[in-house]
């Protein structure tokens, strides 16, 4: 694991570059983010070689996100409707690089089509597992469920229930940080990864969490939560653009 770096690129709701040919294109709908504080030696030894936890005074975050996938889609091509188009929940810590980049590590991804759980894992070699997986609205109120399929912990589960509150109009910086992240960082052919991503500045409200049974912080190696989340947040949504991978030093990753 390398040094932290000097200068991380700053925490902004806005994208710090633009991908006018991006690899895979998609939208994230109807989001809830929960998120607990951890200390950040707990998750330094499950992040990704080059990288580090990134910190916000002083403390790091695990966040347990729920929405829906919708028609991903590759090369600029036309979104699919029905492949590209399912209910996930990951799992994920916060990373940064000796580039100063920002980024999420996904410790664990559900989703409710095998395909794309199979691509996921075969190109890019992330923790997608195959659940049983529904999101229901009724009104004001949304309700996440998942069980996981293959592989396992076969039975991992989660459901969790919320209700939207006012908009957000001027987030705090731990409301950036834990939701405007421009990158993804992962291991590519056995070299450090970075996966950028662009998007519209996210459109934030509170949420009320009116439940959540989980274990998938602890199928993914965390520790069990010992209290209840300490943000709670639900977005409608927005659309994504990923670049191509470049490798920790910067160059195109082969």
């Amino acid at each position: 694991m390398q040094p932290a770096p000097d200068a991380p690129e700053p925490i902004s709701p806005d994208p710090p570059r633009d991908e006018p040919r991006p690899l895979l294109t998609q939208s994230w709908l109807d989001l809830a983010f929960l998120h607990w504080a951890v200390d950040p030696a707990e998750v330094a030894p499950l992040l990704p070689p080059g990288t580090v936890p990134d910190t916000l005074d002083g403390v790091t975050y695990v966040g347990l996100v729920a929405f829906r996938m919708h028609r991903v889609g590759w090369l600029g091509l036309p979104g699919v409707p029905y492949l590209g188009t399912f209910p996930e929940t990951n799992v994920r810590l916060y990373s940064v690089d000796g580039q100063g980049r920002r980024g999420v590590v996904f410790r664990s991804l559900d989703a409710s089509r095998l395909i794309p759980v199979a691509v996921g894992r075969a190109v890019f070699r992330l923790p997608y597992v195959w659940s049983r997986m529904t999101v229901d609205r009724d009104g004001d109120t949304l309700t996440y469920t998942s069980r996981r399929r293959v592989p396992g912990p076969r039975g991992a589960h989660s459901r969790i229930g919320l209700r939207i509150g006012e908009r957000i109009e001027r987030p705090s910086a731990p409301e950036h940080f834990m939701t405007a992240r421009w990158g993804m960082h992962t291991t590519l052919l056995g070299r450090p990864a970075y996966v950028p991503n662009t998007h519209p500045r996210w459109p934030l409200h509170r949420a009320e969490l009116l439940e959540c049974t989980e274990d998938l912080l602890t199928a993914a190696g965390l520790r069990a939560p010992a209290g209840d989340p300490v943000s709670v947040l639900y977005s409608q949504g927005v659309p994504v653009r990923f670049g191509r991978p470049v490798r920790a030093d910067g160059s195109g990753a082969r």
